[in-house]
């Protein structure tokens, strides 16, 4: 039996029956470098999956993108038949060119065609959650997001997803999108030094919708990522368990989804679930939020 407090607690999706622990797990790193190809070591890839579920994680982030297709075939050979509760959130919104790039893929015929690949690489009948990913690569753009989201829902009236969520959307877009279908989760860029979306969490808290923000380590300057080790040394934690910890203790409708390719970079994460921050790290670490430099850290 999981303890709760060891994955942060529990968050149940509005409108559904689905209740994940907050601490998750993003797939994203289990492909090669550049999130191209396959992983230079597969079993690790599947023995970080398969310890993940033996923590107790029911969340895990994927897309078909990823590789691509390879991040779902690793899920797929890792964890099918699938654990009772677990549930597999995808992404539809983007492709890759056969340069490594990443292309946005909106139309019907892309959405289509990235659903029926999503379900065919991890071999289920119906996804439980799909993100419509829009915007930029990193931030969200203002624009109609009606005609690929009009998509999604009759797909999923159609039976091939039960939920839909959102990914790199503005407030404005939010509301466009619950005129249309129901709305369980919004995926945004947001981290304690990237905090453009605090208003927006917390307007997400008052209508039960899920926050998941992603590059928990991402976009912090030299400054602030001198502060955040400061901190992290005090508490003896790493850097990543205090960036971690600190979204848990930011708002209860936060889902986090860390990704990494490593069974012992796994346990640290998840460890952060446990990690209490005194009042004064909380302090130091708001404070972080001033300015944001160009150069960055890249997420676990």
């Amino acid at each position: 039996m999981v303890n709760e407090t060891q994955l942060g607690g529990t968050f149940a999706l509005p409108g559904t029956a689905i209740s994940l622990y907050r601490m998750g797990y993003g797939a994203m790193q289990l492909a090669g470098p550049e999130v191209w190809g396959p992983p230079r070591d597969v079993d690790a890839a599947l023995a970080v999956l398969q310890e993940a579920i033996a923590a107790g994680v029911n969340h895990i982030d994927t897309s078909d993108y990823y590789g691509p297709h390879v991040t779902n075939q690793i899920i797929k050979k890792a964890l099918h038949p699938y654990p009772a509760g677990l549930v597999v959130v995808t992404k539809l919104g983007a492709r890759r060119g056969d340069d490594k790039s990443w292309i946005p893929a909106l139309s019907r015929q892309e959405l289509t065609d990235g659903v029926h690949d999503n379900l065919r690489n991890l071999a289920v009948d119906c996804l439980d959650v799909v993100n419509l990913r829009v915007g930029g690569f990193l931030e969200p753009s203002e624009g109609s997001i009606e005609e690929p989201l009009t998509v999604l829902a009759e797909m999923k009236r159609q039976g091939l997803l039960r939920q839909i969520g959102l990914s790199n959307v503005t407030p404005r877009q939010l509301e466009q999108a619950q005129r249309i279908t129901e709305i369980v989760c919004v995926q945004n860029f947001y981290n304690v030094a990237r905090r453009r979306d605090d208003a927006f969490i917390d307007a997400l808290a008052q209508l039960g919708i899920a926050y998941v923000p992603f590059f928990p380590l991402g976009g912090f300057s030299p400054l602030q990522s001198s502060t955040l080790d400061r901190v992290a040394a005090s508490l003896k934690a790493t850097p990543m368990q205090v960036a971690l910890a600190w979204l848990l203790q930011r708002s209860s409708n936060i889902l986090l989804i860390p990704g990494t390719s490593s069974t012992s970079h796994l346990r640290e994460n998840l460890a952060a679930a446990t990690l209490a921050l005194p009042p004064g790290a909380i302090a130091e670490l708001n404070a972080m939020a001033g300015s944001v430099g160009a150069a960055g850290r890249s997420a676990h």
